[in-house]
């Protein structure tokens, strides 16, 4: 059985017993499993799927055996995927109402066998975490702030919003430091922020790289001003535009036949996740096909140039990213 994870009101903890928790927000998901299951928590049991892939039996046993010192159990089992769905489709002929199990998992398609088993059984509850957005975490962080009568200027949650990248965990972190930081004080300043707080993760190459093909500039620059790439990371992000300028190149061609981006992209192989699909339709919007063509020779070009010029490797690279990624310059 579905439930949203702002229906949570709808959980009944003596009638359900195993739970999944999937999906990319983990602030969200550790939020849930400490409000919820609060009581359960001095009895957990954590598990990898790995384990308990390699040794069924074991699992079974922490399941069923009973000690005169505990009344309830509870057993948390990460990185859970499809290849855990059988044990549990065991578990559920065996499961005790003293016994309670939250699968944990990233992201997984509509497919999953997974998700579906949850999805179809009444008595098993599955609750999808999508990242959080903006507003949502602009009214944690606000919330945090006036709860202890901090006042906080807009550009102060603005920066923490940006920089938790759409995870509530992130910005629980960030919120943390902050915390520990201002101990006695009533007051706090963007400069005190920016000292304190870091960008949650490193965007990523891949993250850098599309953001500069579909155009997005300020994007692209903010990226870059975020991260300290060093030279040796200059061939790494050229390999990658190579790959990804291949790639849309082949999608262009195949707009001559087909017209439906939508269509092209869901059925290109290698397959392209469904994340990722709005802004490659960005890209083939941005580039034609002989614009592209002559941005992977222009790659090439660059590969060499950085691969002669370690020592400014970074400046050349920069700059080539920053004028492919300007609408105006192709």
């Amino acid at each position: 059985m579905i439930i949203k994870s702002h229906e949570l009101n709808k959980i009944n903890l003596k009638k359900n017993n195993i739970y999944l928790l999937y999906g990319e927000n983990e602030g969200l998901k550790n939020k849930v499993i400490n409000d919820i299951f609060k009581e359960f928590l001095k009895n957990a049991y954590k598990y990898d799927e790995k384990e308990i892939l390699e040794n069924k039996e074991n699992f079974f046993n922490s399941i069923l055996s009973k000690s005169f010192f505990e009344t309830k159990k509870f057993i948390i089992v990460s990185r859970s995927s499809d290849k855990i769905t059988g044990i549990i489709e065991e578990v559920l002929e065996k499961i005790t109402d003293d016994v309670k199990i939250i699968l944990l998992a990233n992201i997984l398609e509509k497919k999953s066998k997974l998700r579906l088993l949850f999805e179809k059984n009444k008595n098993i509850i599955c609750i999808p975490f999508y990242s959080d957005n903006d507003k949502t975490l602009s009214s944690v962080a606000s919330s945090y702030f006036k709860e202890r009568k901090i006042p906080v200027s807009q550009e102060i949650i603005n920066l923490l919003v940006a920089r938790s990248r759409g995870d509530r965990l992130n910005l629980n972190n960030e919120i943390s430091k902050i915390e520990n930081f201002i101990n006695n004080k009533k007051k706090i300043n963007i400069n005190d922020i920016l000292k304190l707080t870091n960008l949650a993760e490193n965007y990523s190459v891949n993250e850098l790289v599309d953001s500069c093909l579909a155009k997005k500039t300020m994007k692209t620059i903010n990226i870059l001003n975020e991260n300290n790439y060093s030279t040796e990371d200059c061939i790494l992000i050229i390999k990658t535009f190579l790959i990804k300028a291949k790639r849309l190149n082949k999608l262009q061609n195949q707009t001559k036949d087909n017209k439906n981006i939508d269509q092209i992209i869901t059925s290109f192989k290698p397959p392209i996740f469904w994340k990722d699909k709005e802004i490659v339709k960005e890209q083939i919007r941005n580039w034609s096909l002989k614009k592209i063509e002559h941005l992977i020779y222009k790659i090439n070009e660059i590969e060499l140039l950085i691969k002669k010029n370690s020592s400014n490797s970074i400046n050349i690279l920069f700059d080539f990213i920053i004028a492919q990624s300007n609408k105006t310059n192709n």
